[in-house]
């Protein structure tokens, strides 16, 4: 996730700026468009009499239509984003409650342990939606062995807290309803996986994303056929810059309709993990926590 830096830099240096740019991203495809018109404009200046002349009027059209289906997938893709954005702050707010109604539990090394699982949930359900092992990202905060949580390590976490705060309802350690209390708690964050996990198993429509992909290549490898007689030389200009909107448009979209990647517009994932653990860990009364997760320039992981 892109963190602007603080004090805000001026509009030159927003202008000329790479780093958390879409730009590395497109600028082949941006390239190529160009080297294509500055060709077209050559051929144009040499053989004016055999060159087809264009109407620009399909081509205002077709721009048009481009941009507002275009402007559909974003919308499409940032609620992905937003959504995805939610549910991790769902995920740390019931951590934080869980810490908070959980000092019930008498014992200290108990409930200790009961945080740090919920520590290895947050790992855990990072690794899955990011297709790694989760039981390795978790292996540490863990007491069982992989077997003890299943396929699905996540939700296996959440299954041991809560067997372990029910044999506490049980045994009369804690009463029915602080039991009741910390059992929502667990559903909550049940729901918070549940989501994240429909966000990342069900992308947009790949017919829908293959048509936008299509439309805009040829879009631009076509636009300066149009430009070439009336702008001459300035028409590689002309159509880098619209080359690079649509072409930046449509990576940015890549970028957001899966948010729980490793991409500069993705969330910050590790920095909300890390933010749990050290709530956790002060929570159980650790004294030493680890660091807080800091942005790698404007990059925020």
């Amino acid at each position: 996730m892109i963190v602007p830096p603080s004090p805000r830099p001026g509009w030159f240096a927003l202008l000329i700026t790479l780093k958390g740019s879409i730009v590395p991203r497109i600028a082949q495809r941006c390239l190529m468009v160009t080297l294509l018109a500055a060709a077209i404009v050559l051929i144009e200046r040499r053989y004016s009499d055999a060159f087809p002349s264009i109407s620009a009027t399909p081509f205002t059209l077709l721009g048009l239509s481009l941009s507002i289906f275009m402007s559909f997938r974003n919308n499409a893709c940032y609620a992905r984003w937003w959504e995805a954005r939610q549910a991790w702050g769902q995920v740390l707010s019931e951590v934080r409650s869980f810490a908070r109604q959980s000092q019930v539990i008498p014992n200290a090394g108990l409930r200790g342990s009961l945080l740090r699982e919920l520590c290895g949930h947050a790992h855990a359900l990072k690794a899955r939606l990011r297709d790694e092992d989760e039981f390795s990202a978790a292996a540490c905060w863990l007491p069982a062995e992989r077997h003890g949580y299943g396929h699905n390590v996540a939700d296996g976490v959440l299954r041991h807290v809560g067997r372990q705060c029910s044999a506490l309802a049980v045994a009369e350690v804690i009463s029915e309803w602080r039991y009741v209390t910390l059992e929502q708690r667990l559903v909550a964050l049940s729901e918070a996986q549940a989501t994240c996990e429909r966000l990342h198993n069900t992308p947009l429509p790949f017919p829908y994303t293959l048509l936008l992909h299509r439309t805009t290549f040829v879009f631009c490898l076509l636009l300066p056929l149009v430009l070439a007689e009336p702008l001459g030389w300035l028409a590689p200009l002309f159509t880098t810059v619209v080359s690079y909107t649509f072409f930046g448009l449509d990576a940015i979209g890549d970028e957001l309709e899966d948010p729980f990647g490793d991409d500069d517009n993705d969330l910050a994932i590790d920095a909300m993990v890390r933010q749990i653990e050290r709530d956790m860990l002060d929570a159980a009364g650790e004294a030493e926590l680890p660091a807080a997760w800091r942005p790698d320039g404007v990059v925020l992981s």
